[in-house]
């Protein structure tokens, strides 16, 4: 998504300007071009050599005849974005102020007035971060469009946000976000039905893809709910579950204010009555009796029928005839906008390749998860639209 994109760097005085030289360098295996803007006191904790070697690019340290804030931040400038990392709470106060006494502040200001979309990435000790004129200069500054990236809070520290969560950020600035103002809810993951209290029964699933297609929607505007096992996400509603009948609660619940559920979750398809004491391992053989699940897109269709739905399909089939009449099974069983059919052998690879299956065409995707996952959001959003 950020190839051929023009990115400006705005470095600032913490301790957290180690950290940009892997910033830009990432940037730039996406596509991204890079010029760096740095502040004096940035320059006594990273040198301007080591900007200039990640970016390819001169690196401005001052603002001259040249009028370097006009030719990056200006009208028709250079970059299609500005982000400030790490941005230390005397530049965030400087930015709220309008104070220009540095090329990182200078900039700021005439990409506000330009209009260029700003991504704040702050760097500072909490107790700094807990000024209440630091708190005020951020709210002011979002009200006038800038997107502050979350801190890490530990050590009694505001640590700089990870590079995937400040390339995230990033990317929702410039996309044309056609999901802004809706809401979205995304399964992902495997669930797990308890066999005793230290046994699981479980589907293979890695949540990879789960995650690549809430990124995306986030990146296209959406408020994203993600119910899953795993982790939080900084940039989104997390909800953490274990077994499928507690994802089904979360859904149903969340479902009353969404626009559409992305059921991409692998759901256990089986339960069974757990047992109150763990199985004795010195038994040679035991005995499980299961019962069905229900499906959650039955249940969740059942009390919202005119909920944007969109399932998932998981193959062993080669024959892509076969996966795509089971996708249409699925899609006109429960009224979906489209099914995403997949090869169960790509469960837990970094890439994959995916069917888009509509009752009148079908789209094939392949690459990374995460592009995968951006290019689902983007047909979801022509649903939605």
């Amino acid at each position: 998504m950020l190839e051929g994109t023009n990115i400006a760097i705005g470095i600032t005085g913490s301790i957290a300007a180690v950290k940009v030289v892997e910033i830009i360098h990432e940037l730039r295996r996406r596509g991204a071009n890079v010029r760096g803007i740095i502040t004096s006191n940035a320059t006594k904790i990273i040198h301007p050599w080591s900007i200039e070697f990640a970016t390819g690019n001169a690196v401005v340290t001052n603002i001259t005849g040249s009028v370097e804030h006009i030719e990056l931040c200006g009208f028709n400038g250079w970059a299609d974005v500005l982000v400030i990392v790490p941005a230390t709470a005397n530049t965030i106060g400087k930015m709220a102020a309008s104070i220009d006494d540095t090329p990182v502040t200078t900039c700021v200001t005439t990409a506000i007035g330009s209009k260029i979309p700003i991504v704040v990435a702050p760097a500072m000790h909490e107790p700094m971060a807990n000024h209440p004129g630091i708190i005020e200069a951020q709210m002011r500054l979002e009200s006038w469009g800038l997107k502050f990236v979350s801190p890490i809070i530990e050590e009694g520290k505001a640590k700089v946000a990870d590079i995937e969560t400040i390339i995230t950020e990033i990317e929702r600035a410039i996309d044309e976000k056609p999901l802004l103002g809706k809401h979205i809810i995304v399964t992902s993951g495997a669930t797990y039905e308890r066999i005793d209290p230290v046994r699981v029964i479980t589907n293979s699933s890695s949540g990879k893809t789960g995650y690549g297609i809430a990124r995306g929607c986030y990146i296209k505007g959406a408020k994203v709910s993600l119910i899953h096992n795993g982790m939080e996400i900084p940039y989104m509603n997390t909800y953490q579950v274990d077994s499928s009948a507690e994802m089904i609660d979360c859904v149903l619940k969340l479902a009353e204010n969404a626009d559409g559920l992305v059921s991409v979750a692998a759901i256990a398809d089986y339960g069974i009555e757990a047992l109150e004491n763990k199985i004795k391992s010195t038994k040679t053989e035991i005995e499980l009796k299961l019962f069905k699940r229900p499906k959650l897109l039955d249940v969740v269709r059942e009390k919202f029928p005119d909920l944007l739905m969109i399932g998932f399909k998981a193959e062993m089939e080669k024959d892509q005839e076969i996966m795509i009449g089971h996708a249409r099974e699925l899609l006109k069983r429960v009224n979906l906008s489209f099914v995403v059919a997949n090869d169960t052998e790509m469960i837990g690879l970094d890439d994959t390749e995916v069917l888009v299956v509509r009752e009148k065409n079908v789209i094939e995707i392949k690459g990374p998860k995460k592009d995968v996952g951006l290019a689902i959001a983007e047909e979801i959003s022509k649903e939605i639209s």
